[in-house]
């Protein structure tokens, strides 16, 4: 008769899945033409979106201030994903775009994603691999930006 695995280790098991599927997006963005994304870039330029946002709406969503999120930016427009701008509707309102590099990286890091997802479902079958999503999906909250990257990963509120 199976004994169950201790309790902690299905947190790690997941911890260590979303690390493995990061680790290898990055090696392949990389390899892509986009060496300097980091996971926690990623984020925020989801977040950012097609149609823009400002630093504080951005600090909003990703649960950080609106500084940390600022330094991002900085960050970000200093690799040429974003640049900033003013709001056609409000002149005092700094805006910030994704550039067309942004955009790429995030067209390349959907493709790359699904080309990872079928490696898994390669190896452990596409139904089994569905299973686990719907699982998951009925495990967590349905709002995929309530996922605490900073909070979790080191960022600062």
């Amino acid at each position: 008769m199976p004994t169950d695995p201790p309790g902690f280790e299905l947190p790690l098991r997941l911890l260590l899945g979303f690390r493995v599927l990061i680790d290898d997006l990055h090696a392949e963005l990389a390899r892509q033409g986009h060496p300097d994304m980091r996971p926690m870039h990623g984020f925020v330029l989801q977040a950012i979106g097609r149609g823009g946002t400002t630093a504080a709406d951005l600090g909003r969503i990703l649960g950080i201030s609106k500084q940390a999120a600022g330094k991002t930016i900085d960050t970000l427009q200093n690799l040429g994903y974003v640049e900033r701008g003013h709001d056609p509707g409000d002149a005092r309102r700094k805006v910030v775009r994704l550039t067309p590099r942004g955009i790429d990286s995030l067209i390349r890091s959907a493709q790359i994603f699904d080309e990872l997802r079928a490696r898994w479902a390669a190896v452990i079958g596409a139904e089994r691999l569905r299973a686990l999503e719907a699982d998951l999906r009925a495990l967590t909250p349905g709002d995929l930006f309530r996922l605490d990257v900073p909070g979790w990963f080191g960022g600062h509120h």
